[in-house]
């Protein structure tokens, strides 16, 4: 969670560098993900840090718009740095999840409640086109989730891909693109 500007600084760099672009490059047409993810963490901060009534709910709002334009519901404080938005359409997530760092993200993924809580997934997670995640689960670290998957029970073992419908381990590999 973002809790300083050195946070908000790392955090931007981080997801930039996901996205395979440099920070403080100005980037003008084509990057509406870029453009989401740093309005995304900038409400992040004011939401946590600066208690700005008007920044907050300016950001707020641009995150809103953006969220719709892309099709995204990501809120506030659910994904650590180096957050990885691979296309624009229907993603969908909990507030009440949370989700490590270097998170890579395809479209059509719900990571939902069910009846006994929300998920958290570990640092260093894929997470494959139209992935279902819910429940009250624990994804570990490194772990691969596989397209079309519906996960709702726990997977502790560190760098295993799971997919299928329940999911199930199907391989030892995992996310095989480790990142510091």
């Amino acid at each position: 969670m973002i809790s300083s500007k050195q946070d908000l600084k790392e955090y931007l760099e981080k997801d930039a560098c996901a996205l395979g672009l440099r920070p403080r490059k100005v980037v003008l047409l084509g990057k509406e993900v870029w453009r989401f993810e740093r309005i995304l963490r900038r409400y992040e901060y004011h939401l946590n840090v600066t208690h700005n009534k008007f920044a907050t709910l300016f950001w707020k709002v641009r995150h809103r718009q953006m969220s719709y334009k892309l099709g995204f519901v990501i809120p506030p404080n659910v994904f650590g740095a180096g957050l990885r938005i691979n296309h624009y359409g229907n993603i969908v997530v909990n507030s009440e999840a949370r989700i490590g760092d270097w998170c890579d993200i395809h479209q059509g993924v719900n990571i939902g409640a069910g009846y006994d809580g929300v998920p958290t997934l570990g640092n260093n997670v894929w997470i494959g086109p139209g992935a279902k995640i819910f429940g009250k689960i624990q994804i570990a670290d490194d772990c691969a989730i596989g397209a079309n998957a519906v996960v709702n029970k726990d997977f502790l073992q560190t760098g295993v891909s799971i997919a299928g419908v329940p999911a199930k381990i199907i391989s030892e590999k995992g996310n095989q693109y480790i990142r510091s």
